[in-house]
């Protein structure tokens, strides 16, 4: 029996450009100039039966893939020693850290999203123009899908993306308490808890252009 077909952030990376294809065509872009770009990541908290709302200011931006310059949970200790300092050159951060759906402790997203339109993706059938507003005086970020897209239609599934903080004191959350035998994630599965720490779970959008303004 053949094993159903998933579509992991590197696969999509691989296939974009005939995805990008088909969604120019689609009627949301016929008339619109776009500035295609390679694919950005967007951490977001809204619900996702939602096709609206506030709370954008805790959504997260991802502009280059973190999987590929992440560090696996097994090198956690070289992690350290190398002073929390990624082979990439990104910094770890004790009290702040993710985890992807492989098992990959990742960078962080930039936060808050910075206000302004985006074409999201699940990398599938699903496309919609985000607009992410400006924050009010008290900081807060409205956002809105088009054509009545909901942030679990632009939701990319294989992707599952975890922040994790401490419960108490700083560095008792540790990625050394993480079970590296819950890693890869089955399709639908939610990231582990670890001991020591408070976990939020955030949705994938997948970013793959920018409106081109008039």
């Amino acid at each position: 029996m053949q094993k159903p077909f998933k579509l992991s952030r590197r696969q999509w990376l691989v296939s974009s450009l005939g995805i990008l294809v088909s969604a120019i065509a689609s009627p949301l872009l016929a008339q619109t100039k776009v500035r295609r770009v390679q694919p950005q990541y967007i951490a977001s908290l809204a619900l996702g039966s939602a096709t609206s709302g506030t709370g954008a200011e805790t959504w997260g931006l991802w502009t280059v893939d973190p999987g590929p310059i992440g560090v696996w949970l097994r090198f956690y200790q070289l992690l350290q020693k190398a002073g929390n300092i990624a082979p990439s050159g990104w910094r770890f951060d004790i009290d702040d850290w993710w985890l992807d759906e492989n098992g990959l402790i990742m960078k962080a997203p930039q936060f808050p999203i910075p206000a302004r339109k985006y074409y999201v993706t699940n990398g599938e059938e699903h496309i919609s123009l985000l607009t992410v507003e400006q924050p009010d005086r008290d900081g807060k970020q409205a956002w809105s899908l088009s054509d009545g897209k909901t942030i679990a239609d632009v939701t990319h599934g294989p992707c599952r993306s975890a922040r994790y903080t401490p419960e108490e004191d700083s560095g008792s959350c540790s990625p050394a308490n993480a079970n590296r035998e819950a890693f890869p994630l089955k399709p639908g599965e939610a990231p582990p808890a670890v001991l020591g720490c408070n976990r939020q779970q955030y949705s994938v959008l997948i970013v793959f252009g920018f409106p081109v303004e008039s």
